[in-house]
């Protein structure tokens, strides 16, 4: 499970078990977790225990860092 960002306390990550996946990333911070997929487009597919102002906060996070998010992907699971 490979740290690959840390903005603000937000910790994007992979599971090395979502190989068979389309690209998409984990967000944690305290108890919060998110998932949000980055192809064909970021958009996220479950926030848990966070405000909607960090909702916004990551989606913005992971729209700007997206290139680099999904390079990330593709070297880890090549």
């Amino acid at each position: 499970m490979p740290t690959v960002l840390t903005v603000n306390g937000y910790r994007f990550h992979f599971y090395a078990s979502d190989r068979d996946e389309p690209p998409h990333v984990h967000v944690s911070r305290g108890e919060g977790y998110a998932k949000i997929w980055l192809e064909p487009n970021v958009e996220p597919q479950y926030f848990y225990k966070y405000k909607a102002s960090e909702k916004r906060e990551i989606t913005k996070i992971t729209e700007e860092n997206a290139d680099y998010l999904k390079e990330q992907w593709y070297d880890f699971f090549k």
